[in-house]
């Protein structure tokens, strides 16, 4: 019964980390690029890093949306499906 408890979480957080992955991604791509660019040019501007990684992260989560929720669904469903063993 422990085993299944603990695949179960190690899935979730598998799954949690997969569904992060891509805005993560993103931001950190988009922060070393404007890091980058404030350091050759010397603007030391808080707002110049936020607003663009802000920008990019929802652009990153609009377009991935569909993907993550096929992924938890998917989760979601053989979570359920699997209840009858589990109880065993």
């Amino acid at each position: 019964m422990v085993d299944v408890v603990i695949k179960i979480a190690y899935d979730a957080i598998q799954m949690t980390l997969l569904l992060a992955a891509p805005m993560l991604g993103v931001g950190l791509i988009i922060g070393l690029a404007v890091s980058i660019f404030q350091a050759v040019t010397q603007v030391q501007e808080t707002t110049l890093t936020f607003v663009p990684k802000i920008v990019g992260v929802l652009l990153a989560l609009v377009i991935a949306l569909p993907w993550m929720i096929s992924i938890m669904i998917s989760f979601t469903h053989n979570l359920f499906t699997s209840i009858p063993f589990y109880i065993r």
